[in-house]
């Protein structure tokens, strides 16, 4: 794990948005069975209200899914650290992740912090543009974004250790799959109206599913939008 730099300091909050907040967050996310502690410190330390408008910084470290235009929203902090948690728990080393979906960054701030490099793919571009400003405001500098449609994942710079998606399809993208470790891990939802999640480790002999029971997140959509 990577600690914050000085810059963290700067957006630490006041009130609904203090590190008090945020710490009562952390205890919400144990009582539901998060457990590892490197993921715990990682969502302690990052601040949420950085990454919405600042109408919804209020509601920063409610435990829910919240609005950021364009039709989609912050993933829940439960949602968070339980993919972020099933992602880090193997057996190898986590070094080199792909995000398919960067959103309003939130996500990709607590991976960099776990992990050496974050690759992160966005299909709007007003959010990935947003989102690099907001992540650039930590000095996160191991974060590199794409512009382009989450099916495809990010070729040029796979393999990947892991792989985890913000955004559901219908089924799991082939092409994600072959971008993937062997060892490496990967998590997203599967499903229109109704969602599960899935974790896949990806082995010699195939894929290993497990269900890690149900979400609900925007879908997974082709193409990009300027």
């Amino acid at each position: 794990m990577q600690y914050p730099n000085s810059a963290f300091e700067s957006y630490q909050g006041l009130g609904m948005t203090s590190q008090r907040t945020r710490n009562r967050l952390v205890d919400r996310l144990k009582e539901k069975g998060v457990n590892d502690m490197n993921v715990l410190e990682t969502m302690r330390m990052v601040p949420r209200h950085l990454f919405l408008d600042e109408a919804m910084a209020s509601r920063s470290y409610e435990d829910t899914a919240l609005p950021i235009g364009y039709g989609q929203t912050i993933s829940q902090p439960w949602v968070v650290a339980k993919m972020t948690q099933w992602l880090m728990d193997s057996s190898q080393p986590i070094k080199k992740v792909l995000e398919i979906g960067t959103g309003s960054g939130y996500q990709t701030a607590i991976l960099s912090l776990l992990v050496d490099e974050v690759y992160s793919v966005e299909r709007i571009q007003p959010l990935s543009e947003r989102a690099e400003k907001n992540l650039n405001k930590l000095e996160l500098n191991n974060i590199h974004f794409s512009l382009s449609d989450g099916h495809w994942g990010w070729p040029d710079k796979a393999p990947f250790d892991a792989i985890i998606s913000a955004a559901s399809p219908a089924e799991l993208p082939q092409e994600l799959l072959n971008q993937l470790k062997v060892g490496g891990r990967l998590v997203m939802p599967i499903g229109e109206s109704e969602q599960l999640l899935y974790g896949y480790k990806k082995t010699s002999n195939g894929v290993l599913k497990t269900c890690l029971g149900e979400v609900m997140f925007v879908p997974m959509k082709a193409g990009v939008e300027a």
